[in-house]
Formats: structure tokens, sequence, C-alpha cells
């Protein structure tokens, strides 16, 4: 990404023990700058059913959440249909193309990944890692899913860690949860 667009974002997804958890940190960088410590990156979404968190630029992932929306009216309860949908127009359309933003969702069933390529990818192993920090947080979460912890404190603490590593990362978090019993 060139320095000139908003990018920087960790989002992790953790689905474990009857819960599935998005978390997502609140820094947003223009190039090196923070211009804003307390971005909300993780919403509610489809009547209250599904979480989703965006990694990428900001108006567009809004614009994202937007026909997600949309899709999960027409097809209630079938957050993997709704994110099929999505998938097509977003790899068809020359508006959609154009965004620059990936999304974690997860509904009471399943936990996906969202791309502008048209990918729609479930994790093998129930945690999920977008953006700058992702992979951080996502490494962190595999490592602490074996101990005797609940969904929301292996995000928490692998939040942590991935803020204490990527300098586009804060701790300043935001969680949704969800039971999946």
């Amino acid at each position: 990404m060139r320095d000139t667009h908003w990018h920087g974002t960790t989002i992790l997804s953790v689905r474990k023990g009857g819960q599935v958890v998005i978390v997502g940190d609140g820094q947003v960088s223009m190039g090196n700058t923070i211009v804003k410590a307390n971005a909300k990156k993780v919403r509610r979404i489809g009547k209250g059913e599904v979480i989703a968190g965006f990694a990428g630029a900001t108006a567009d992932a809004f614009a994202l959440f937007e026909r997600l929306e949309a899709k999960l009216e027409m097809h209630p309860g079938n957050l993997a249909r709704a994110c099929v949908e999505l998938a097509k127009d977003w790899r068809t359309d020359r508006y959609l193309r154009r965004l620059e933003a990936m999304m974690a969702v997860a509904d009471k069933s399943a936990s996906l990944i969202l791309s502008g390529t048209g990918d729609v990818l479930e994790p093998e192993d129930s945690l999920i890692g977008i953006g700058s920090g992702g992979p951080f947080a996502l490494a962190a979460a595999r490592a602490l899913l074996p101990l005797d912890l609940p969904a929301e404190e292996i995000a928490r603490r692998a939040m942590t860690i991935a803020a204490g590593i990527c300098v586009f990362t804060n701790q300043n978090i935001t969680m949704e949860t969800l039971a999946t019993g």
C-alpha cells in the first residue's frame, strides 16, 4: 500500500468453548502517522446474529458491511450463502473490485474470511487473523488455544501480543462475542 492510504489493523476471531469472538484494535494509521487510536472495526450485523471485523480502508469496509447486511436480509440465517453472494458481487462489480478491505465474519455456526479476490474461506483451526497485525495475533492465538482459557481471554491476550509487535496495532480493542451453543 502507498503511504497515502489509511491502513494498519489487527482483526482476530477465536471460536472455542461455546463462544465465538471477533476483536479488533483501534488504531488507524496514514503512512507512519497514527490518526485515530479508538476506531471501532468490529460490529454486529444481521439483526445482531453476525459479528464482523474489517481490515483495510475504512470507507470501503463500511460499504462492504452495508452490502453484507443486504445479503443477510436476502439469506436470513445463512451466513455462508450471504458471504458467497457478496464475494461474487465483489469480484465482478467494477466499483466493488476497487475496494481495499478484508472481512472476518462469524455467526453461531461458521467463521469466514472474505476478500476482494472473491474468496470465502473457513479456517480449519477455528481462528482468523487479518490485517497488518493479523499474523501476529493469529500465531499467539494458536499458541494459546490449547490452554484452559475462554475464547475472550485468548483473543484479549493474543491482541496484546500483536500490539507489542506490530507498529500498526494498538491495545485499544473492541470485542464482540456470540454464543455458539
